[in-house]
């Protein structure tokens, strides 16, 4: 089992960015300074809208448990997949995006070369050892013009980076803790995925991994 440090030296890691494809890089460590911030707004959060495990269209419950937070959130069930301002297991609005979490996601994109992102959906999905996601484009929001930021937190994950073809072969990308990937431009609806998460503990998150993704939905 692999256990990580939770005092790293972080400088060196937010000194690089790497460049995936035309319009997506990862930062590396972008959102370790904000780490205390952003788990003391997390649990608010998942208490308003505890995480659960949708169902696909196809009825397949989905490994990832997932919740959200924002104007819209990201649901599926057998009608499909879409945005909605409601939390459909409450009836509630979905709890608002905390400041910390907006301006993490406006400073990864602007870092990026995507200024004035202005996400009003996050999700919120976590990751437990042997969970994967298989690969997929984002292209349930209205427009595609906003890019796409996925911030990594706890145990590590491999990313799967591919093209606009489903059958390119993707790139695999090691996502470590406070890691940030920002796509979008030529490379917005890009194919990607999760590999199944192997087993790990981090100090902030045990045995799990938490990913949250902004988006603009509408």
């Amino acid at each position: 089992m692999m256990t990580l440090n939770l005092f790293e030296d972080t400088a060196q890691c937010q000194a690089r960015q790497e460049q995936l494809s035309p319009g997506a890089f990862v930062l590396r460590g972008f959102a370790v300074p904000d780490e205390t911030a952003i788990f003391a707004a997390l649990g608010p959060i998942l208490s308003a809208a505890p995480l659960r495990h949708l169902v696909t269209p196809g009825g397949f419950r989905m490994s990832v448990a997932m919740t959200n937070c924002g104007s819209y959130g990201w649901v599926a069930d057998r009608t499909g997949y879409r945005y909605d301002a409601i939390d459909p297991k409450s009836g509630k609005l979905w709890p608002s995006m905390p400041d910390v979490f907006l301006k993490l996601a406006q400073d990864a994109a602007a870092t990026a070369g995507f200024e004035d992102f202005k996400p009003n959906a996050c999700l919120v999905n976590r990751y437990d050892p042997g969970t994967r996601l298989s690969l997929h484009q984002d292209k349930n929001e209205r427009g595609f013009s906003a890019p796409i930021v996925s911030v990594s937190l706890g145990i590590p994950a491999v990313f799967l980076w591919g093209a606009l073809r489903r059958e390119d072969k993707p790139v695999r990308v090691q996502l470590m803790h406070g890691d940030v990937m920002v796509w979008g431009g030529p490379s917005r609806l890009h194919y990607h995925g999760v590999l199944p998460l192997k087993e790990g503990h981090h100090p902030l998150t045990g045995t799990h991994r938490i990913n949250l993704t902004f988006r603009k939905a509408v």
